[in-house]
């Protein structure tokens, strides 16, 4: 629970704290009059790894927040939460009406975060927009787990990129400009109930693959390897964000290949920073 770096000083006060801590929670709520909740344990195989893990931050530490918000008098709240982990593979797109079927920890934690979202609302009034992201990526995105940071982690430190199954396994990858035009957008107006987020464009890891070759250029060159599939990970999945659009005009404006050339610009500039601080020592 930290802000670091990334907003201009004297817009926002820094906290560092961890979600399952109820009292570090109430210090940092205080005074708001909204919360915007997006920590998570976000991995599906490190979940089936340590179930528990995923419980007491995903559910439990959504719990604190609900909590913290009802005894602060917070009446509105965004949540962030998932979709394909909720629905396992299928042909068409996930929505809102259909019923989840978690097939991992990870899936099963986000699925309890959101009935106690909606326990909340009706029980004390506390309304939240649960935003079920698909895969974020973009500048800044360094540390993150997900599989666009993966990839150009590997190409910088010039290393095979494992793939697990044979490339046709399909997401939704939504640029983090255009997820945060949503996430604001919900809050503006309110909104309450659950809602997909994503670009509502399934793309394959091979499609991805060739794209990010093409952005990378001829001077990071990809190797890929091939593993077996990984129990626990869906093999296709993209949202339908039609419900967004109508509640609270999201509507994501970044292809996929002019996204990734601004995440790579940013991991390129984060590469030169950590050569340049271990020049200095």
């Amino acid at each position: 629970m930290a802000v670091t770096g990334l907003v201009a000083d004297g817009t926002v006060s820094d906290h560092h704290g961890d979600v399952r801590d109820l009292a570090a929670l109430r210090h940092a709520a205080s005074g708001c009059t909204a919360i915007i909740h997006l920590a998570g344990q976000t991995r599906v195989v490190e979940s089936i790894e340590d179930p528990n893990l995923s419980f007491e931050v995903n559910a439990r530490g959504t719990l604190n927040v609900l909590l913290v918000a009802r005894d602060a008098g917070i009446r509105h709240l965004v949540l962030a939460s998932t979709g394909g982990a909720m629905f396992g593979d299928g042909d068409g797109p996930i929505q809102e009406d259909m019923l989840p079927k978690p097939s991992s920890p990870y899936g099963a934690s986000k699925l309890a975060m959101e009935a106690y979202a909606h326990a909340f609302a009706g029980s004390y009034g506390v309304q939240s927009a649960v935003l079920r992201f698909t895969n974020v990526y973009g500048p800044h995105s360094e540390l993150k787990g997900s599989v666009i940071a993966h990839v150009l982690r590997k190409i910088l430190a010039r290393e095979p990129i494992t793939i697990y199954g044979d490339g046709s396994q399909a997401r939704d990858f939504v640029f983090v400009d255009d997820l945060c035009d949503g996430i604001i957008r919900a809050m503006d107006v309110k909104a309450s109930g659950v809602f997909h987020l994503g670009s509502g464009i399934p793309t394959t890891l091979s499609e991805l693959l060739d794209k990010v070759g093409r952005v990378v250029g001829p001077d990071w060159p990809l190797e890929v390897r091939y593993a077996p599939w990984r129990v626990g990970e869906v093999r296709r999945t993209y949202s339908n964000i039609s419900k967004a659009n109508e509640t609270f005009q999201y509507s994501p404006r970044t292809e996929l290949e002019a996204g990734l050339k601004a995440t790579w610009q940013s991991f390129l500039a984060q590469g030169r920073r950590t050569r340049e601080r271990a020049h200095d020592q």
